[in-house]
Order: C-alpha cells, then structure tokens, then sequence
C-alpha cells in the first residue's frame, strides 16, 4: 500500500469531519489550532454548539473527560508534530 492508499489516521478523519462542518479546509484547522486561534472556529460555529464548546473548555473536568478519547488524543499527537 502506497503513501495515496494510506487509510486517514483517526486525527485526519477527525480534521477532516470538523473542518466540512466549520466550512473550512482540513489544513487551514490544523493551522488554526497550531497557532492556539480557536476563535476562528468557534466563530463558525451555531450558536448552540459554541456555547457547549466554552463550556468544554472552561470546566477542568470536562476538559478532561473531553481529551481522554481517542480522537482527541490523535489530534493532539497529530498537531504536536507525533
């Protein structure tokens, strides 16, 4: 299987689902994120969704609870260069 053929890494599939739902490329996300700028996604979010999407983030233990799954410990070793 050639580097074309790779199946995506479960970061690159979840890039690539929260980007379409941004309306943004998968590639300006990860740009966005490496720099810290999340406002430019919550920005595109429905209203609904980035109040929950704060929320996360301000509470430690959700946070917690947030990045313990799969898909967000791929993406983190993803854009941590991993």
């Amino acid at each position: 299987m050639n580097n074309s053929e790779k199946k995506p890494s479960g970061a690159d599939a979840l890039l690539k689902m929260v980007s379409a739902k941004l309306g943004t490329s998968p590639d300006e996300l990860k740009k966005q994120l490496e720099a810290g700028d999340v406002s430019a996604a919550v920005g595109k979010m429905k209203p609904e969704e980035a109040k929950r999407f704060n929320s996360i983030l301000g509470d430690k233990s959700a946070m917690e609870k947030f990045m313990s799954t799969p898909q967000a410990q791929a993406l983190f070793k993803k854009l941590n260069g991993e």
